[in-house]
């Protein structure tokens, strides 16, 4: 065999086998990938030391009324399943590493006695297949390596998609307990004045049964405001990762109001196709599949082909040096086999990326729509309808204190009054739960958009 043949791939055989694991195990480039896109940086806890740093960051913020991006913040440090995923990355780190080693070679001894002769072989052998093949096999695992960092990027981005509709969820579940109490406090009101007055003989039978069963429902609105409360903030803390004392954290007393104005984005497809890391995996995993089915056909005839140094003594003889040649004959196997699975492999990796462009652009339409149509919606409620059921608010109790309406009058417009603020709370809800959808749909973020509320603005709409 040529030595100089060898010479190329041995050398990339050398250098690669000084191949070493980065100490991050490569997360650091996915840590920069994704920070960007969901406005938290994930950070891998490698040992105690940076577990306990990660836990007092986590209880720093945990120290004051936990915003929505705070709590993504939180969830990509303190989510164990998510740390669990972030060592994906280092798993396929080190399988590069090894992929790009130079394989280790064979020693034998082999020691035969005849009479009173003795016979030493030793042999030494690299599997040359291997050898040539390693540049090949090094870029295979380089595209595996990348795929995985993306997936895990992907995981990340989900994650926090979920955790921010998950605190807008507690967040408006809290809002509504709060005001269905409000609202049961001033029907149990009502109906102790309900009750005195049919006593006075101002009320009929009639009116005060109405005000007693808006009563019981108010009760029953209550609990049942109380539990969709509970789990919404036990889900919450679950996506966070949280438990014991961190657990109590706290949460703002209301949604962020709605921005002035919904976002305005012109080529929803183009941006999910090009920023959506899915489909950014889906090509690099079809990448990967296409090396593959080169390395199997590089192979497809000879997968085994060692070469060996020979060093042979006998008693009384001189010592005997040589080299063997191990061959793998195709008679039965022509690789054929190997070659139509890759080919079936690769085949089927090109149509999941049609696949997750497909969908991409379904799902960037959907949620663009959504988004839009949820922000519609809100406003609808902040511009129409509450500053209509505030006005009607205001003449009813005028014309009551002019003693035009009765008390039955006043009563049934409070009750109106409460259902249009729990829709618009519920309206809040959909939107910004809307928006967090939208931003992991398309992989971008929306922009600073959330807009600011005051205890003063939440008190309005209520009263």
């Amino acid at each position: 065999m040529n030595v100089k043949l060898l010479g190329a791939p041995l050398a990339l055989a050398l250098l690669a086998g000084c191949a070493t694991v980065a100490p991050d195990g490569g997360f650091g480039g996915v840590a920069g990938t994704v920070g960007a896109r969901i406005g938290a940086e994930p950070r891998l806890a490698r040992d105690d030391a940076a577990a306990r740093e990660l836990a007092q960051s986590v209880q720093a913020m945990l120290a004051q009324p936990l915003g929505m991006d705070d709590a993504v913040k939180v969830a990509v440090l303190a989510n164990p399943g998510l740390q669990a995923s972030y060592w994906k990355v280092g798993i396929a780190q080190a399988d590069l590493a090894q992929a790009g080693r130079l394989p280790n070679p064979a020693l034998g001894f082999k020691h035969v006695s005849h009479g009173g002769d003795i016979a030493i072989e030793r042999t030494f052998t690299v599997d040359l297949v291997r050898l040539l093949t390693l540049p090949l096999a090094s870029r295979l695992e380089a595209q595996r390596f990348e795929q995985a960092r993306l997936e895990v990027a992907r995981e990340i981005e989900q994650h926090a998609r979920d955790t921010r509709i998950a605190w807008v969820e507690a967040v408006a579940a809290s809002q509504a307990l709060e005001y269905a109490r409000q609202v049961s406090a001033a029907a149990e009101a009502s109906a102790e004045l309900a009750g005195r007055m049919a006593k006075a003989g101002n009320m009929s039978q009639l009116d005060l049964a109405r005000e007693q069963v808006f009563h019981a429902e108010s009760q029953a609105a209550e609990a049942r405001a109380g539990k969709q409360s509970v789990a919404a903030r036990e889900k919450l803390t679950r996506l966070l990762g949280l438990w014991g004392k961190d657990a109590q954290y706290s949460l703002p007393g209301h949604l962020p109001e709605l921005p002035a104005a919904p976002a305005e984005l012109a080529d929803v497809e183009r941006i999910a196709i090009e920023q959506r890391l899915d489909v950014q995996a889906a090509r690099l995993d079809a990448q990967s599949t296409a090396a593959n089915l080169g390395l199997t056909k590089t192979t497809r005839f000879v997968n085994v082909l060692d070469l060996g140094f020979v060093n042979e003594t006998r008693t009384g003889a001189p010592t005997e040096r040589g080299y063997e040649l191990t061959l793998e004959l195709p008679l039965f196997d022509w690789g054929g086999a190997r070659v139509a699975r890759a080919e079936g492999v690769y085949m089927q990796a090109v149509q999941r990326v049609a696949q997750a462009a497909v969908t991409a652009r379904s799902e960037a339409r959907e949620s663009y729509l959504d988004y839009r149509n949820a922000w519609d919606v809100a406003a609808h409620y902040r511009d129409t309808v509450i500053p209509l059921r505030k006005r009607i608010s205001q003449e009813v109790l005028l014309r009551y204190n002019g003693m035009l309406l009765s008390t039955r009058d006043l009563l049934a417009d409070s009750r109106e009054q409460a259902g249009a603020v729990s829709a618009y709370i519920e309206a809040l809800k959909e939107f910004w739960s809307a928006h967090a959808n939208l931003e992991a749909t398309l992989g971008v973020r929306l922009g600073s958009q959330r807009g600011r509320h005051t205890q003063e603005q939440h008190k309005e709409h209520a009263q």
